[in-house]
């Protein structure tokens, strides 16, 4: 007990992870896979065996505090069954939950039957196995569900952005395959099957979902959506922003009082993450603004001391790529962020890694104040992780020379990683995909923001203290 706390009080001495020194540009060049999507007839693709079998099996949060997933799949020649059957051991499904399904078409392309189906009620930190049968055709998973909602938490999340279908984004998902993580925080940018046209556009949906089912239909992946998954496409008259996206991956968007699935919020563990839509307006009195404001005020660091804000378009950008991209939305919730003190924010869209300091802007309002970003000791870190694999390729021009406020930037493809240890501190990587290797290349302990406050420090302190005295008592 003395040297667990000991480990606590060197954590809860640190300062507090900001900086103020420039920063690094690797200079690590990646031989990479060509950026081209992988075959259609490449076994990373296979279609499951059995007429009508389901496929592009996929589960995400399915409640606001973590008790539901929504599994979702297609079947692709006919309706079959709608239901989920469940149970926590193998092969008995105690359970049955029934859900819905839809079909659509994108210019002559019509889809198969897309379902959806919550499954609700489920017990904390508990393995479940599932079966989803269609006739005579039926597959098997499992999950895991989180631990309770509780401030000291240990949960484990990978993040990955711009993953795509290439040699390059099935080395990133093997990759982070084995990293331990337990759910991804998602960050836009999945299939980059607009990048074809007519009915190339969802055959590359389908065959994206199959790509990655080795994962999702194992553990929740927490979606956002960035410019890939637009398909505005008037030539083909499909006008409609989203609509392969919304049809296929949803999300609990009702759980947190939104009135759009691509805005939303949900509690796991120890964090509150909340996620934003880049490409939705959001300016004030939308309903984007008015949502998040609300959400806010929502959350509870007292039990869930992490908080954790999703985007696709970054707000703090240093590559040539999409510079600026991101301004509009800072200068419209920058100055919340640091209000509520958001510990990390994790944007894709630029295909690179960035970190930066903690830093703000929120003194500049275009007629007066600094007009850079300052060191601000209550501004969220800023990290990109737009290096999924996609086959538009890496973004290696970064702007020079680098800003003191960038701590660390690479053009390479890989995933990251954030290990939360309790309400104190966490252990986040950067993990750059090597020549097939999983290579830790930028990692750091992230404090957090709530608790890094000295009243809390010490009442923590304190707390810690009395319970090594009532153990030694009781022993």
């Amino acid at each position: 007990m003395m040297n667990h706390l000991l480990i606590l009080s060197v954590f809860l001495s640190s300062a507090l992870f900001y900086g103020g020194d420039a920063g690094i540009t690797s200079s690590f060049i990646r031989s990479e896979w060509p950026a081209v999507d992988i075959p259609l007839d490449h076994h990373v693709f296979k279609v499951p065996k059995g007429y009508n079998a389901p496929q592009q099996v996929h589960i995400t949060q399915g409640d606001y505090d973590g008790k539901a997933v929504i599994v979702s799949w297609v079947t692709p020649d006919e309706p079959g069954s709608g239901k989920v059957h469940y149970g926590t051991v193998q092969g008995k499904y105690e359970f049955t939950a029934e859900g819905t399904y839809s079909n659509y078409t994108f210019y002559k392309y019509k889809s198969g039957f897309v379902h959806h189906c919550l499954v609700s009620g489920l017990e904390y930190d508990t393995k479940y196995y599932y079966k989803i049968e269609s006739g005579e055709s039926s597959r098997e998973f499992w999950f895991v569900t989180p631990p309770h909602v509780h401030p000291d938490a240990s949960y484990k999340f990978g993040i990955i952005g711009d993953m795509g279908q290439t040699f390059n984004s099935l080395s990133t998902l093997e990759h982070y395959m084995q990293s331990g993580a337990q759910a991804v925080l998602f960050l836009g940018d999945l299939s980059y099957a607009d990048r074809y046209q007519y009915n190339d556009v969802g055959v590359r949906w389908d065959s994206w979902g199959r790509f990655v089912e080795r994962s999702t239909a194992y553990q929740p992946w927490l979606w956002s959506a960035g410019n890939h998954e637009v398909d505005y496409m008037p030539y083909m008259g499909e006008v409609t922003p989203f609509k392969n996206y919304l049809q296929r991956y949803t999300t609990p968007y009702l759980a947190s009082k939104s009135s759009n699935p691509l805005w939303y919020a949900v509690r796991r563990a120890s964090a509150h993450i909340i996620v934003l839509s880049s490409y939705s307006p959001f300016v004030k009195y939308t309903p984007q603004w008015h949502w998040l404001s609300e959400e806010l005020k929502r959350v509870d660091r007292e039990k869930t001391p992490w908080l954790i804000v999703l985007m696709h378009v970054p707000i703090y950008n240093t590559n040539e790529a999409h510079f600026m991209e991101g301004e509009s939305m800072r200068a419209a919730f920058e100055k919340w962020f640091v209000e509520h003190k958001v510990d990390v924010i994790f944007a894709g869209h630029v295909h690179a890694y960035e970190r930066s300091y903690r830093i703000s802007n929120v003194r500049y309002n275009v007629s007066s104040g600094d007009r850079f970003p300052v060191p601000d000791k209550s501004a969220p870190v800023y990290i990109t992780v737009g290096d999924g694999g996609n086959q538009e390729g890496l973004a290696a021009r970064f702007r020079e020379p680098q800003p003191d406020y960038s701590a660390f930037r690479e053009a390479s493809y890989g995933h990251s990683t954030l290990e939360i240890k309790n309400r104190t501190h966490a252990i986040y990587h950067w993990n750059r995909n090597d020549d097939g290797k999983k290579v830790a290349t930028d990692e750091f302990v992230l404090h957090n923001q709530y608790w890094g406050n000295n009243i809390r420090r010490r009442k923590l302190k304190k707390h810690y203290i009395k319970s090594v005295v009532a153990d030694r008592i009781a022993n």
